[in-house]
């Protein structure tokens, strides 16, 4: 963390709780990619592809495969 990040969360430490929790969300909302258009013909397009794909026979693995193979690769 850089030196003014860490002045801002010492900062932001100090506010009441419901401030820091709304401050927290705000943080987070504005770093979450933006959601995709779910009637988009680029969406409906990846959805018909990834079907195709699973009834094909694709092998699939669940979330937390996925997430514990993203740990273990980095060491967490």
């Amino acid at each position: 963390m850089s030196l003014a990040s860490k002045d801002i969360f010492e900062i932001a430490l100090e506010l009441p709780e419901g401030e820091r929790l709304d401050l927290a969300a705000a943080l987070l909302a504005a770093s979450e990619p933006p959601t995709p258009e779910l009637a988009g013909e680029s969406w409906l397009a990846e959805i018909d592809r990834r079907s195709r794909e699973i009834d094909s026979g694709v092998s699939c693995i669940s979330w937390e495969q996925v997430k514990r193979s993203a740990r273990e690769r980095h060491g967490r």
